[in-house]
């Protein structure tokens, strides 16, 4: 395969831009980093960690910087538009943290964006890159289930995730931010049988320090596929703190006329104890003495580097831009299709409706 190098600009220098940055540096194919971050001292600090050779206080600075080819969009999720409009009108390919937006009119404007630019973005649907999920993929692919008639999705995470959702200026949602990954993964087993019709539920414990007032820490929903298969799909942000999970802990099952599919993602098979604490890789100044080591959503240092589904996930995109090989990362329209879901969901659990697909703005 002919290589080619590229310059890469991380916006949003924050913990995963942070992981992100440094993945595109020890890429074989980058030969310039950039690290943008409305937080100058950030952006500046993260540069100097990664190597990089640009970093300013300016998303727009960096996105337009000459040297840079595509642009890793790691700002909090209300601020995704922009900087992925910038790069798509300036040519540059781009991989966005999930989810495309928070309203689907967000969504439409990146596609939009796209058709007019001829735009080449993904979205970091990571659970797409843990292993246990290729490998399922692959069986659905060689038809060994036969026709899936229905499955099962479900993520737990810690009360202490919720928390930091609280207070801000815009709520972001468990469904619309976590249960996305699962829908993702469910839509991508069942490519081309399109969820059709959404009923969900949702319920909290009332607790103060929950995900929010007006959001449910429970949602469990159905979805209905074209051909009648039946996925429910759930998500619960109230794990006890110490909880030993760092992150999703998640359940996936698919059931075929001529096969069944069960993945245990709870991730209970390394169990660590340590008096000297264990950081959490999303909640700065949060250890707990006993983890399951498996549980990081995004991954985990080992010797010197990090491993797991968001490494492999920056790396197979990295590969497909200096390479030309073909990548499984979720494209807009996946992006977009899981957020109208996502929509569907939170409308229905309120509204106490079912809610069909295409829904309206």
């Amino acid at each position: 395969m002919r290589e080619k190098e590229i310059g890469v600009a991380i916006v949003g220098s924050g913990r995963m831009g942070e992981l992100r940055a440094q993945l595109a540096a020890n890429h074989p194919g980058v030969r310039f980093v950039a690290c943008a971050d409305t937080d100058a001292a950030r952006a500046k600090s993260v540069a100097e960690k990664v190597g990089a050779q640009f970093h300013s206080g300016n998303n727009h600075d960096v996105i337009a910087h000459p040297e840079v080819d595509a642009v890793i969009v790691s700002t909090p999720n209300y601020a995704h538009l922009d900087a992925m409009l910038q790069a798509i009108s300036l040519g540059k390919a781009v991989l966005c943290e999930k989810p495309i937006g928070l309203a689907l009119d967000d969504a439409n404007q990146v596609m939009e964006a796209i058709e007019r630019y001829n735009g080449n973005v993904r979205f970091g649907y990571s659970r797409r890159f843990k292993e246990r999920y290729l490998r399922a993929k692959e069986q659905v692919v060689q038809g060994r289930l036969g026709t899936i008639v229905g499955g099962h999705a479900r993520a737990y995470n810690l009360r202490s995730q919720a928390r930091g959702k609280r207070g801000r200026k815009i709520v972001e949602t468990p469904v619309v931010t976590s249960l996305t990954y699962y829908i993702d993964l469910m839509c991508w087993f069942l490519e081309g049988n399109p969820v059709v019709e959404v009923y969900a539920r949702g319920n909290s414990s009332g607790r103060q320090d929950g995900v929010s007032d007006n959001v449910h820490e429970l949602t469990w929903a159905l979805l209905t596929c074209a051909d009648g298969a039946a996925i429910s799909a759930g998500i619960y942000y109230g794990l006890p703190e110490q909880y030993p999970s760092r992150g999703l802990s998640s359940r996936v099952e698919l059931l075929g006329s001529e096969g069944v599919l069960l993945i245990d993602g709870d991730n209970t098979d390394e169990i660590l104890y340590t008096e000297r604490g264990v950081p959490h890789v999303h909640l700065a100044g949060q250890e707990a003495n006993m983890v399951f080591l498996g549980s990081s959503t995004p991954g985990s240092w080992a010797l010197g580097d990090f491993w797991g589904p968001l490494a492999s996930e920056t790396r197979a995109w990295l590969d497909h831009l200096t390479t030309g090989r073909p990548c499984a990362l979720a494209t807009a329209a996946d992006a977009r299709r899981n957020l109208e879901i996502s929509l569907a969901i939170e409308r229905s659990e309120w509204s106490g409706e079912t809610v069909r697909l295409p829904i309206e703005r």
